[in-house]
Formats: structure tokens, C-alpha cells, sequence
């Protein structure tokens, strides 16, 4: 393949971005490469600037739940761009796509939207210590929920992938408030929380980790959050932005049967625009401003373009049959990807959660951040770039998920497999 034309963006690029790039796990460094600029999208496929086709399990890093172009998302975005595209002012669509989201998640008995997946983590954070009165977050490592200052410790995604353990500009006495312990370790928060359960305000999770990769809870470890915090009167927390309509219709909590205090949803319930949302409790919920006295606010909150994306998303995905269709799809490229790592002697393994999937490359179970960080990180570089070559469009980091699709049909998820043999036979040698 020739990437002439990325290469000549990125340059430009460099000249006026950090980095030459928006976000930074976008940089591609953790895979020895630079990155590619996309031309173009349709169903499961991207196109970049140089004409390459791929086959994209990025999806926009999680939203693409129905494809790129999805026509029915098209079509409510060109109706609502008749009507303007930002308005500062209350409209029919944010209480349309509220009342979705909160007929699918009966946690979620009020909602505010918002911009991004980072302002509901923050929003929702600062609610539960304006309600509690305490300072104290827990987090657990390995576990992304933005960029806020308070969050960057221990943290997952472009974190994790550039080794920053932290972030300069963060004053200590932030971070001094959060605590952040080993994901799925259910014992250690018990011992927390036996010793400072009175000081939490709030412990806020991923139910399916997302951001070192892809490690499902263990049995036993969203239940015992939910206990130690109604036990300590803290808020618990469910960092939905991924899992949120991924995993199942009314995200992992429906999928495991946890009902937290608050929940954040980003990304599908955008439709690919830049939405986020927190949500919960009605007497929480009425402790925000204007109807009480705890401050959050944003200008293009519940634009109208966005929310036109996000309702026609969620009503296309309460149709029968899509989650089974996700689910088998799922499977099927999992399962294979398993089984040929096998077939040549690589060391691998493939976690899965409904259409959210990772594939380390280590021998054994990972279930947690330590068990993430121990995978061979050269090999999966030299993997994603020889996918990359095949058709492959995979997220440049060991520490990324991969997303299944409704575009992604028979035929692609075939085509995938078959690349992944040619791949990991040359790795195993």
C-alpha cells in the first residue's frame, strides 16, 4: 500500500497540531507508524487519502454501532440542518432522546446532556461530592474517563499507550483526593472501604474496561461495588460511554443486573456526533443546577444536529434481532481469532462483551491492568501493521477494543479472519 498523501497531511499537520494530531493515541507511535487521514466512510469501510480501502473495527472509537452513512441516521441529520444547526436554546429533540435513554435504562430516572464522554465523567464526579460532601474518588487502574485532572491516575487508553503515568499541570493535591486500585480486585476494595468508606464520595467504574484493552468484571466485582457503596452511602458510578447501547440495548448494567446510582453514555447516543450524557437518580439528579445549586452548563449541549443522530440511532438499534446479530458476529471473529493465534503457537488471547472485543498477546487470562500491561507490545505492533496492510483497520494500541458493527457482515468478518491467518503465521515465526 502507499500512503504518499497521509504522509503529506501528517507533515502539514505537525506544523500546527501537537503532535499533528487531535487526540493523541491517533499518532500511531505505540505501532511504529504514522497515522493515516481518512478520506472517507461507508458501512464498515474507510477509505484514507491515498484511496486504501479497509475494513474499520475503530468505528470512530466506538459509535459506528450501525455503520458508517447508516441511512437512517443520514436522513434525520439532513432534516434537522433544515431546521439550523445550533440554537442555545431548549428543543424538542434533547427531551426525545432523553426519554429513550431513560426508557432503556430505569437507573437513569433523569439525565443532562452534554459534549463529550470526559464533561459527563467530570459532571457526574462533581455532583456525587456536591451531594455527599466528601472529596474522596475511587477509580480503578487502567480505567479511562477523560482528560479531567482528577481522573489521569492509573489510567487506561491513550494513557496507558503512551506510558504517561500521569500528566504535568496536574497539581498534586488534585490527584491527592483520588484513589485508584486493581480492577476486578474485590478485596481491596472491601479493605478501602472498611477503612475510608465515610471519606468516598463516589466510586465510579467501566463495567466492561474498554480502555486497557478489553477485560470483562469478574463474577462477584460489580456486586461487590454496588454493596460497599450503599454500605458507605457513596454514589456509585457506571462509566457507560462505551458500553452504553454496545453491549445491550440498556448497556452493561441490564447486561449484568447492577442498577448504579449514576451512569455516563457517550458515543452511540451521539450517532458519530460529539454527545455525552449523565444520568440517575431523580434526587440526585435534582441537585443540579437550575433546579439546585450544584453548577454544570455548556453551550451546544443538546444541539440539535447531535440529537437527531443519537435518536435515530437508539430507534434503529430497538429493532428485533440486532443484538443477536451483533452477538453472532461478535463471536464468530473472536472465536476465530482465538483459534488460528492457536493453530500457529502465538500466545493470545480474546476477551469479549457482546460487540466489544481485544486480543492480547500473552499467554493466560488478563483481568485486570497488570495482567493488560504484561502483553508483548512489539508483536502487537508488528501485528496491527501487518493488518493494517491486509485491509485491516484496526485501533493502533494494545490497550484499545475492537467494535463490531452492523455493516460488518459475513463477508467482512470472513475477510478479517483470513488476513489474521496470513498475520499470525508470519508472527509465529
Amino acid at each position: 500500500m502507499e500512503f504518499g498523501q497521509s504522509r503529506a497531511l501528517f507533515r502539514r499537520a505537525q506544523e500546527l497540531i501537537p503532535g499533528g494530531v487531535n487526540s493523541p493515541v491517533r499518532a500511531c507511535r505505540a505501532v511504529g507508524m504514522d497515522p493515516l487521514f481518512i478520506q472517507r466512510a461507508d458501512g464498515c469501510h474507510l477509505w484514507d487519502a491515498d484511496g486504501n480501502r479497509y475494513i474499520d473495527y475503530v468505528g470512530s472509537w466506538g459509535p459506528m454501532i450501525l455503520g458508517h452513512r447508516h441511512p437512517v441516521v443520514m436522513e434525520a441529520v439532513a432534516r434537522a440542518l433544515e431546521r439550523g444547526t445550533s440554537f442555545g436554546a431548549p428543543t424538542d429533540l434533547e427531551i426525545e432522546l432523553a426519554e429513550l435513554v431513560s426508557a432503556a435504562v430505569p437507573a437513569v430516572e433523569m439525565v443532562r446532556m452534554v459534549n463529550s464522554g470526559t464533561e459527563a465523567t467530570m459532571s457526574a464526579l462533581r455532583l456525587a461530592r456536591g451531594v455527599t460532601g466528601r472529596d474522596t474518588i475511587v477509580k480503578f487502574d487502567g480505567c479511562y474517563h477523560g482528560h479531567a485532572d482528577m481522573l489521569l491516575v492509573d489510567a487506561g487508553s491513550g494513557v496507558a499507550t503512551l506510558n504517561i503515568p500521569g500528566s504535568p499541570g496536574i497539581p498534586q493535591a488534585v490527584t491527592a483526593q483520588t484513589v485508584s486500585l486493581p480492577f476486578n480486585d474485590t478485596q481491596a476494595l472491601r479493605d478501602l472501604m472498611d477503612a475510608r468508606g465515610r471519606e468516598v464520595a463516589a466510586v465510579i467504574v467501566e463495567p466492561v474496561a474498554g480502555n486497557m484493552g478489553l477485560v470483562p468484571p469478574a463474577p462477584g466485582f460489580l456486586e461487590a461495588l454496588r454493596q460497599e457503596t450503599a454500605r458507605t452511602d457513596s454514589v456509585l458510578i457506571f462509566d457507560e460511554v462505551m458500553t452504553g447501547f454496545r453491549v445491550a440495548y440498556g448497556g452493561a448494567q441490564s447486561l449484568f443486573g447492577i442498577t448504579p446510582d449514576l451512569t455516563c453514555f457517550g458515543k452511540i447516543i451521539g450517532g458519530g456526533f460529539p454527545v455525552g450524557a449523565y444520568g440517575g437518580r431523580r434526587d440526585l439528579m435534582a441537585q443540579i443546577a437550575p433546579q439546585g445549586s450544584i453548577y454544570q452548563a455548556g453551550t451546544l449541549s443538546g444541539n440539535p444536529v447531535a440529537m437527531s443522530a443519537g435518536i435515530a440511532t437508539l430507534k434503529a438499534l430497538r429493532r428485533d434481532g440486532v443484538y443477536h446479530a451483533l452477538e453472532t458476529r461478535s463471536r464468530r471473529l473472536a472465536e476465530g481469532l482465538q483459534s488460528i493465534a492457536a493453530r500457529f503457537g502465538v500466545s493470545a488471547v480474546c476477551n469479549r462483551v457482546g460487540s466489544m472485543l481485544g486480543l492480547f498477546f500473552r499467554p493466560g487470562e488478563v483481568r485486570c491492568f497488570e495482567d493488560a500491561k504484561a502483553s508483548d507490545l512489539q508483536r502487537f505492533a508488528r501485528y496491527y501493521r501487518g493488518m493494517l496492510a491486509a485491509g485491516v483497520y484496526l485501533a493502533p494500541s494494545q490497550f484499545e477494543a475492537l467494535f463490531v458493527s452492523l455493516a460488518h457482515d459475513e463477508t467482512a468478518i470472513e475477510a478479517t479472519l483470513e488476513a489474521a491467518q496470513r498475520v499470525l503465521a508470519e508472527l509465529a515465526t
